[in-house]
This record gives structure tokens, C-alpha cells and sequence, in this order.
């Protein structure tokens, strides 16, 4: 069962396994490089993962056949959104809340990988309404 408690942990897990590919391989290069070691390191660590799939939008109940594509879901329940930029801006932050609710995922972790120290200044993590039902 999914719970708010549950999401709490998987967020440490997720945090700590990217604070770990950030330690090794620091800031600077391209998210593909980031997005490869994480499946690595999420691999290593147990943790169920999607990586870079296509996110149906539908409108009015058809689907637009847009190609948005989402960088991780965790265990079927959070969101992943990676940047590798200077600083994370507004509309990275709509796009991880847009996925979120497109997907009826009710948490999100946005981290930026060009940042000296991730735990202080790349990392945002977010909810929606379908966190809020959870117990």
C-alpha cells in the first residue's frame, strides 16, 4: 500500500543514490551521462525504476500522441526529473508537476546535477493533490 510514509523513504533512497553518482562523477557534463549512472546506481540499490518513457497527454478523452518524455518513475510511485543546467527554473518545476499529474503520481524529486553539493542546492522534491489522499 502506498503511503506518505513510504514515499518519505523512497525519497531518502533516491536522494542518496543520486548524491552518490554527483560524488563520483560532479558537475559539468551532459544529464544522459547522469540519467545512465543512476539506472546504474538504482540497479545496485533495489530500487524499481523506468527510465526516459513516453508520457500519454490526453485531451477530452483522446490522446494527442505527444512525445513528452519523463526521465525516471520510481516504484511506480514518484517521479524523477534530472537537469544537468544552471539553475532550475519555473519551468522545470511545471514540467515534473505536469508529469505528476498526468500520471497520477502523487510525489516528484526535481535534481539538478550542476550544482556543487546536491543536498543543499540541487534538489527540490514536490506533491499534488494525490499526496494529500495518501495516509
Amino acid at each position: 500500500m502506498l503511503t506518505q510514509s513510504y514515499l518519505t523513504d523512497l525519497t531518502y533512497r533516491i536522494t542518496g543514490a543520486c548524491i552518490e553518482v554527483h560524488k563520483i562523477l560532479g558537475p559539468g557534463l551532459l544529464e544522459s551521462a547522469y540519467q545512465k549512472a543512476l539506472e546504474e546506481e538504482f540497479a545496485l540499490r533495489n530500487i524499481n525504476f523506468q527510465p526516459e518513457f513516453n508520457v500519454d497527454v490526453f485531451y477530452k478523452g483522446k490522446n494527442l500522441q505527444c512525445f513528452f518524455k519523463c526521465d525516471f518513475l520510481i516504484e511506480n510511485a514518484l517521479v524523477l526529473e534530472i537537469k544537468a543546467v544552471k539553475s532550475i527554473e519555473d519551468i522545470h518545476r511545471a514540467q515534473l508537476l505536469n508529469y505528476m499529474n498526468i500520471m497520477k503520481k502523487p510525489k516528484g524529486i526535481l535534481i539538478n546535477f550542476n550544482v556543487k553539493n546536491i543536498y543543499h542546492e540541487g534538489q527540490e522534491t514536490m506533491v499534488n493533490k494525490y499526496y494529500s489522499e495518501l495516509m
